[in-house]
């Protein structure tokens, strides 16, 4: 494995991702961890289960993407990044939009900026299916982040610097999402749905992490990856929780889809399917295409035909209430 004796540095590394991140590269046994985040309190309860020492790896920087310059000093000797931090909230970045530009976008681009001046080897972004045709906000600041971090493998110059991008759906169970809050009111007699009609792609966090991990290896930069996840009904998730629940519809939220698409018709010319995920080519020439598909040769990539679209509503792969309910359980 390439994190083994690397020190690696995670952006809102005390977030679901950051934590279950670092649980699982810990048996790689990189040389340090660096969790750079703004909570004080959530780097405070992380240094309870991980205390900083000289026989472990952790090191915990205070900071904000916002500040350049402490990114600068915490990514100093720093091999491999992966950015985590962002505000993720829809409704919150459509009432506070510049609140979301700040981190998402400019935040980005310091991260970029951070690790162009400190010679790191290999960054992973880590983006949404919302930047995929956003509507929201939200998606719009994914979106340009995205772009920022392609288009960082243009002027990298000589230095031997790659930048990536992972984008997926709903992190089954992450704060602020929706199992957890269906949870909570499981002995309600009504759950308030949105809409009826409303689908979301699914990825546990074990996942979502080793997914990640898998493209440290296979990135070649300026590319976006896209894993093959099922979707579900979000009717089916009440379902799941509470047979008996009736559902209250709500209304959609301020930028909310109805559907999620992660690989819009557009990007279909460009986009390069494998046996468990997709890849969005970048649209610059950064390196030979048919070597890329070829790299592989158990798993050879190929060019998906002009109209495909990469969404949750007429996903191949459904998950329905027995197997809502079983990953439920695991959650336990």
């Amino acid at each position: 494995m390439i994190l083994k004796n690397k020190n690696i540095l995670i952006t809102g590394g005390t977030g679901s991702f950051g934590k279950k991140f670092i649980e699982k590269i810990l048996k790689y046994k990189p040389n340090k961890i660096i969790i750079y985040s703004r909570d004080e309190l959530k780097q405070y309860e992380l240094q309870k289960k991980w205390p900083i020492s000289n026989d472990n790896p952790f090191r915990y920087f205070i900071g904000d993407v916002r500040d350049s310059e402490r990114l600068k000093i915490a990514m100093e000797n720093v091999d491999y990044v992966v950015h985590a931090a962002a505000i993720k909230h829809v409704p919150l970045a459509e009432y506070n939009p510049f609140e979301a530009i700040k981190t998402n976008i400019i935040g980005a681009q310091n991260v970029i900026d951070a690790s162009l001046y400190n010679n790191v080897k290999k960054i992973i972004a880590l983006s949404t299916d919302k930047a995929a045709a956003p509507i929201n906000l939200y998606g719009a600041t994914k979106l340009a982040s995205d772009k920022l971090f392609i288009a960082a493998n243009n002027y990298r110059g000589n230095k031997k610097i790659k930048f990536s991008v992972v984008r997926y759906g709903n992190v089954m169970a992450s704060r602020g999402s929706v199992i957890p809050y269906f949870l909570t009111l499981k002995s309600n007699d009504h759950f308030p749905i949105t809409d009826k009609r409303m689908t979301r792609f699914n990825i546990t966090l074990d996942e979502g992490v080793d997914f990640v991990m898998s493209c440290f290896d296979k990135m070649w930069g300026g590319e976006i990856f896209v894993p093959k996840i099922p979707s579900y009904k979000i009717t089916d998730v009440v379902k799941a929780i509470n047979t008996n629940a009736k559902i209250k519809i709500i209304g959609v939220r301020p930028g909310e889809k109805l559907h999620e698409i992660m690989i819009t018709k557009d990007d279909s010319v460009n986009t390069l399917e494998f046996k468990k995920y997709f890849v969005i080519l970048p649209s610059s020439d950064l390196w030979e295409v048919k070597k890329f598909i070829n790299k592989d040769k158990k798993d050879k990539g190929k060019f998906m035909k002009y109209g495909f679209e990469y969404s949750s509503s007429d996903n191949s792969n459904f998950l329905n209430v027995s197997k809502i309910k079983k990953l439920i359980n695991t959650l336990k």
